[in-house]
């Protein structure tokens, strides 16, 4: 029995469909209509034969007994909701032109109106009965389309309830005897099953084994196992040798040599793999059970391919300067032998896990066979593990850092021991079908991981380059928008954060909607599913949609930005308005602006306004909460940048504050002091509350005010006109008003006189005040006239 199953995974590595993670062609249950133009048109024989698909579909998925069972009718199924799109999309252009050709006819005359000529009402109605089929047809495979998409509901939901059965059922422990007897003595129907199933294989292999078809069979699986040898290392080779020569020095090349050792390693294995499907296939086509096995033995493998290629390129041990993670030497290579060891081990034990359920052979068989790759994977890993902490304990002790960043580092170290450590309890308690989910999603979660990692470094490297004012790609767009290095490099971390933010997004989609042996294409319709899923169709959003939005957000802003300095400096400075006229201006036309491109985005999104109504009451309530601040202060801002009761420039005085205004936001304004410091105030204070525009009106006048306390013995005349030469001597004091000294106050401590003058500017004043009052000083001085001393406790 043992000899028998060896046999038959030896056999079964020669050989995979053409459908997988890199393959988009049809699966091999479909037949494929053959490519037509598009005016051809599609048989009734093609839809039957769909329909009759669909039925055998349904027949399969409800005949299913476990959650594996379920994954091929889904694949099935999927395959031909694609075959379904590509009928109509025949029929669409057709039906087309069938309508255009009867508008030309129009319609059928009225019973009083003269007689057409016979050819032209033989015409419509040939034309007619050709729509009237075309017509007939679209609706059968929009009926087909529904009923195949409630299928996949149907099967999500069965497949979703197996797993919480299969997870939850409780078996006999991996240390009971009991549990491995069915795998080591099977029943007598399973050797049947079993024995059927070789002999398929031996018929498949005597058709491709027969006398004339020996060369090229020979041929087709040297070429292969050739390809995968030394195909693979020159294919590597040959990238590396592109990304060193064609690539820039830095990190970005570091990136480039990573993902080229990825896509040389899984392309080689497509190309490998078709070849050996081929050789086998060509003479004799599988059967359906062959058919089912072996697409889900290519889907392991595949995923088998992606570990070594991954773990190849992020270990890098042959070039560590190459190495992206950045942990040591000694590190990388005690983890090097195990990526290998589990791919293989993988790639035999899953094989056989879904040999015996493609022959539906007995569930304590199958049992069996999980707990087996459960355990063998289980230790694999902890293995592993153990292996990491020894090493990583050896370089701590010798003082070397195992990694940077050895907090993340540890949080996936103890992810991936609790999970080892669950999953042999769980084989221990007897839930193996849990043990089986564990190791696998432990493994799924590897290649996420590791291909988010790969792809965001790439992401990262690629924006810094292409927006690096040292590289020519960034000169260049420096150049084209006229933009500054600072500027350049926001772009550069704007763009890489998005990048990283959406790869992030996908990967978490794929971890929790993917799986072991899950095809590109299955994760590519899932993810599509949950980004365009409800809660975006009924705002109808697309996907395809986002590109326009994004072009109209940066045209947009690119125009708004190209008119505003061409206001700034250009328009605006030759009309006869005041500076502040032309910055409120021209803050009110970007601010409209920009509300202008916010709904040219929303409108190419395809966003209706009548499903916004939640949005709008989200905004009610929220206002009435907490925004009811930041709205007024918006209004308030339209409303200054409209009524003017202060503009740019003026000199204001409002709750103890006085300065310039120097610029009116949409939320605040802008309040520059003498010291030079800036006030914010909201924009509802300014409306709100008691305003003091010393400027306002352009006519205002400084007053400069001196007061001076003199002993009782002076002579007032004398220093009245000292006071008052003072100020008329003084350039800046103008002479209508003419300057004046007042007598303030008489005390015991002495006579208190006001002198005051006027400036052109009220911002004149301070430093007029300071100049005046050095001469007037120096003048007293002069003269032997003192100021009074203040009074002595």
């Amino acid at each position: 029995m043992r000899n028998a199953l060896s046999f038959v995974i030896l056999i079964a590595l020669l050989f995979g469909p053409s459908a997988g993670w890199l393959s988009a062609a049809p699966m091999p249950d479909i037949p494929t209509i053959a490519q037509a133009p598009a005016s051809a048109s599609v048989s009734d024989s093609d839809l039957e034969a769909l329909q009759g698909q669909l039925g055998s579909y349904k027949q399969q998925v409800s005949q299913a007994i476990n959650y594996s069972q379920l994954e091929s009718p889904q694949d099935l199924v999927q395959a031909l909701v694609k075959e379904v799109d590509r009928l109509s999309a025949l029929l669409l252009p057709e039906q087309d032109q069938l309508q255009a050709q009867l508008g030309v006819l129009g319609p059928p005359p009225v019973a009083d109106a003269a007689p057409e000529k016979s050819d032209i009402a033989l015409q419509r109605i040939t034309l007619t009965e050709q729509k009237s089929r075309v017509d007939a047809k679209l609706k059968t495979l929009v009926a087909l389309k529904a009923s195949a998409a409630e299928l996949l509901t149907q099967i999500a939901a069965i497949r979703r309830s197996l797993l919480e059965t299969e997870m939850t059922q409780r078996t006999r422990s991996v240390l009971n005897p009991w549990f491995w007897a069915p795998l080591l003595n099977p029943p007598e129907h399973d050797r049947e099953k079993f024995s059927a199933f070789l002999h398929q294989i031996k018929d498949t292999l005597d058709a491709t084994w027969q006398p004339g078809a020996r060369l090229l069979t020979s041929l087709l699986i040297a070429m292969a196992v050739l390809l995968w040898v030394v195909g693979r290392r020159l294919a590597e080779r040959g990238l590396t040798w592109l990304c060193i020569h064609r690539m820039p020095e830095g990190r970005l090349r570091r990136s480039a040599l990573a993902l080229a050792s990825v896509i040389a390693t899984v392309l080689t294995a497509w190309i490998a793999l078709r070849l050996l499907f081929f050789a086998f296939t060509r003479e004799l086509p599988l059967t359906p059970q062959l058919t089912g096995f072996s697409q889900d033995f290519e889907k392991i493998v595949y995923t088998c391919v992606l570990i070594l290629g991954l773990s190849r390129a992020l270990l890098s041990t042959q070039h560590p300067s190459w190495r992206l993670p950045n942990f040591a030497d000694p590190l990388a290579l005690a983890m090097e032998p195990y990526p290998a060891r589990l791919a293989w081990t993988l790639l035999l034990l899953v094989s056989l896990a879904q040999m015996t359920n493609a022959t539906s052979m007995s569930a304590e068989l199958v049992i069996s066979v999980r707990g087996a790759v459960a355990l063998i994977v289980s230790v694999m890993i902890a293995m592993l593990l153990f292996r990491v902490s020894k090493t990583r304990r050896d370089m701590v002790m010798a003082g070397v850092a195992p990694e940077a960043g050895r907090t993340f580092a540890g949080l996936i170290y103890s992810f991936a021991s609790i999970a080892i450590v669950i999953s042999l309890l769980a084989l221990l308690a007897g839930y193996v079908s849990l043990s089986r989910f564990i190791t696998y999603e432990l493994v799924w979660f590897y290649i996420i991981f590791a291909g988010f990692y790969l792809l965001t470094q790439l992401v990262k490297d690629g924006c810094e380059h292409l927006f690096s004012p040292r590289t020519s790609t960034g000169k260049s767009l420096k150049q084209l928008l006229g933009i500054g290095d600072t500027r350049l490099e926001q772009i550069s971390i704007i763009l890489s954060g998005a990048g990283r933010a959406s790869l992030l997004l996908i990967a978490l989609i794929t971890l929790v909607v993917g799986g072991i042996g899950s095809t590109l294409e299955q994760l590519a319709t899932n993810i599509l599913a949950i980004l365009g899923g409800d809660g975006l169709r009924r705002l109808n959003i697309v996907p395809a949609n986002l590109l326009h939005a994004l072009l109209a957000v940066i045209i947009g802003v690119y125009l708004i930005r190209s008119l505003r300095r061409w206001l700034d400096n250009e328009f605006l400075p030759k009309t006869e308005m005041d500076p502040g006229m032309c910055a409120s201006l021209s803050t009110l036309f970007s601010n409209i602006g920009y509300a202008l491109v916010l709904l040219l985005m929303l409108s190419s999104l395809g966003v209706k306004w009548t499903n916004l109504a939640w949005i709008v009451s989200a905004l009610s309530v929220g206002i009435g909460f907490g925004l009811q601040e930041i709205v007024k202060n918006f209004v308030s801002g339209i409303i200054l940048l409209t009524e003017r009761p202060v503009k740019v420039g003026d000199l204001i005085s409002i709750s103890g504050v006085e300065g310039d205004i120097r610029r009116i936001n949409v939320r605040a304004t802008e309040i520059q002091l003498a010291d030079r410091s800036i006030v914010i105030v909201p924009n509802s204070q300014l409306i709100s509350q008691n305003l003091r525009n010393v400027t306002l009106g352009g006519s205002a006048q400084g007053v400069a005010s001196l007061e001076l306390m003199f002993p009782l013995d002076i002579d007032p005349e004398q220093v009245r006109n000292l006071l008052l030469d003072t100020f008329r001597e003084h350039e800046t004091i103008l002479e209508k008003p003419a300057p004046v000294v007042r007598f303030s106050q008489l005390k015991p401590e002495g006579i208190t006189l006001t002198v005051t003058g006027y400036v052109s500017s009220p911002r004149m004043v301070v430093s007029i005040k300071s100049e005046l009052l050095f001469e007037i000083l120096k003048r007293l001085g002069a003269a032997g006239i003192e100021l009074a001393k203040p009074p002595t406790a």
